[in-house]
């Protein structure tokens, strides 16, 4: 497995790979031209030639972050790909010097082995729901907000 950040060429395989989620109500859809601008964001995982995953860290704050855009092809859910990308989305967060990351999700299983601990959506900054404007569940957000401190 190849972890890497990706390049132009892979945008059509993470537009697929999200919107699939998405199109499943699970996660907030990507345009491609959200997709373009947040690029350098995101890492991919690759095995044989293909994107089996994607994720992305987005600077919210003053050292705060969100882990965003999290998705795993669902046929290599379960083999640790999304964990790895998580603890390399974690390690960048650390270089920057990030002080939390904190993430909305569907999966609060998956990032509480990660570390990640459930808190109220009311004690993250106000600054982290203009993307909620876009979403069609606003204002009745029914994801869990998680945080970890780094």
């Amino acid at each position: 497995m190849l972890y890497r950040k990706p390049a132009f060429a892979d945008v059509e395989a993470i537009y697929d790979l999200v919107n699939n989620y998405a199109h499943d109500g699970v996660m907030l859809a990507r345009s491609r031209n959200t997709l373009y601008e947040t690029l350098r964001d995101m890492i991919v995982a690759e095995g044989n030639g293909r994107i089996l995953g994607v994720g992305g860290l987005h600077i919210t704050w003053d050292r705060l972050a969100e882990i965003r855009t999290m998705a795993v092809q669902p046929e290599t859910v379960r083999q640790g790909i999304g964990a790895e990308i998580v603890k390399r989305l974690i390690e960048e967060a650390r270089i920057l010097g990030v002080d939390k990351v904190f993430t909305l999700t569907y999966k609060p299983g998956f990032f509480q082995t990660l570390g990640f601990e459930i808190i109220t959506k009311e004690e993250l900054p106000h600054k982290v729901w203009k993307d909620c404007i876009d979403c069609p569940k606003f204002p009745n957000c029914d994801e869990t907000a998680m945080i970890k401190t780094l």
